[in-house]
């Protein structure tokens, strides 16, 4: 039996990602994944749970925070730490044919320095200048998934599975819509991308879809985004 998950099903890009993918695995695993992602043991225990399911297909991690959801630092532990925590748990049950796709931003394109290892218990303390701003742990947060999921695809690779990061921009959900209403800055973003609207919570899942799919079977350890071609300087 094939066993699929999607984290942050409830809501967004997370519920529009589980509305396609359920007829692609024999048995889809829909969490919410609260705070507690950044505990390694939620982590662990949903492994648990697929492991005594079936063979694992994918995972399709979405759940995470936004800049006006929390503190900085407890932004970085659940984006960044809980990515690198499930990526952990699910590599033991990797075969061929096993995919993660992890939700980014294009926020984590920006230049920014991720220092040391997110599993290391002084990884917030070494990376403190991040920590100062929301938003500026939002794009630091980012830009460690993508990085991990890089380092992850060697890992997976080695029994044949792949893992992915996908970028959104500014997508129509209503976590989407309350940073747009708090950031002005996003509306200028908007206008200045090359097709000067929000992208919609199905057009990011189409993409999440195809990477987990066999079509994609060649791509693995890079980031896909999925912005409407938001400028890139």
């Amino acid at each position: 039996m094939q066993i699929g998950v999607v984290t942050g099903a409830g809501r967004g890009m997370g519920a529009a990602c589980a509305i396609r993918l359920r007829n692609q695995v024999d048995r889809l695993i829909e969490v919410d994944l609260p705070d507690d992602i950044s505990d390694p043991a939620t982590a662990a225990g949903l492994a648990r749970e697929v492991a005594s399911a079936g063979d694992f297909r994918f995972l399709v991690h979405c759940a995470g925070l936004s800049p006006t959801m929390a503190e900085p630092r407890r932004i970085v532990e659940v984006n960044l730490m809980g990515t690198v925590y499930l990526l952990d748990a699910f590599e033991p049950l990797v075969r061929d044919g096993s995919v993660a796709v992890c939700f980014a931003s294009t926020a984590g394109h920006y230049p920014i320095d991720v220092v040391g290892d997110p599993r290391a218990a002084d990884f917030c303390d070494a990376n403190a200048p991040m920590l100062t701003d929301p938003g500026l742990a939002y794009a630091f947060s980012k830009r460690g998934v993508i990085l991990e999921c890089e380092r992850a695809a060697r890992r997976w690779g080695k029994a044949g599975g792949r893992v992915v990061s996908v970028s959104p921009g500014i997508i129509n959900t209503p976590m989407g819509q309350r940073e747009f209403a708090r950031q002005p800055i996003m509306r200028e973003m908007v206008e200045s991308s090359a097709l000067r609207r929000l992208g919609t919570a199905d057009e990011v899942a189409a993409v999440a879809a195809f990477l987990v799919s066999h079509d994609a079977s060649f791509v693995t350890g890079t980031d896909i985004r999925v912005d409407g071609g938001e400028a890139r300087g």
